[in-house]
């Protein structure tokens, strides 16, 4: 790991730290090990956000509204996938016998978390001016690119669809299996009374996102 430590340019105080950023539940399950990543990912979503509001805030003019939107397409699944790709995450990442199978890759959903759990311990160990450094020199490069963006808010779209023709919305979750740690979701988009998407993701918010794709080609074909 001194390579990425190198790379992000910190001297790492408890490294057993970062080794917990890295460790799937999966893997702490098959090696009674104390903690798996999840902790640390809900505490680097939070500084992930902060970070990068930071930066819109004193770099951009937009609107509140606008700003949302553009953290959004920087703070989300594939942003945080491609981050932790281009860092090199995958080959840190412990995870269980279950979880993969040999040669398979990781998967997308638990590399996009290893990002934000990776953000996590560096706040807890090096402190909250480190990991915006570590966060601004990751993401900023991304959001001056022009050419790269993220992640499309489809429910938005159809949202505002809707609303023109006088018509409701409502997302209906119709399956939910796996386990805690790696539950699947697939949710119905429906729209007066009529299903016109369905979305399958590994959060609600993913599947609703999928399903109203779905829906927003469905009524692009008529």
């Amino acid at each position: 790991m001194e390579e990425l430590f190198n790379k992000l340019k910190i001297k790492p105080k408890d490294k057993e730290l970062y080794k917990t950023a890295f460790s799937h539940s999966s893997y702490v399950n098959e090696h009674k090990v104390k903690s798996d990543y999840e902790r640390l990912e809900f505490l680097g979503d939070a500084v992930l956000d902060l970070a990068v509001a930071d930066y819109l805030y004193t770099n951009h003019k937009e609107s509140e509204g606008e700003m949302t939107k553009v953290r959004a397409n920087y703070v989300c699944e594939n942003a945080n996938y491609r981050y932790a790709t281009d860092l090199g995450l995958q080959k840190y990442i412990l995870v269980g016998h279950g979880e993969t199978k040999d040669g398979e890759p990781v998967k997308k959903a638990i590399v996009a978390d290893i990002f934000e759990a990776l953000m996590g311990a560096i706040y807890i160990d090096q402190g909250y001016a480190t990991a915006r450094n570590v966060i601004l020199n990751t993401v900023v490069p991304y959001i001056e690119n022009p050419n790269i963006s993220f992640f499309s808010d489809y429910k938005s779209s159809l949202q505002e669809y809707v609303q023109t023709e006088q018509k409701s919305i409502e997302y209906v979750i119709i399956n939910e299996e796996g386990p805690a740690h790696n539950k699947t979701f697939t949710v119905n988009a429906i729209i007066d009374n009529i299903v016109f998407g369905t979305g399958v993701g590994s959060s609600k918010k993913e599947a609703e996102q999928e399903a109203a794709k779905v829906a927003l080609e469905k009524l692009a074909v008529k």
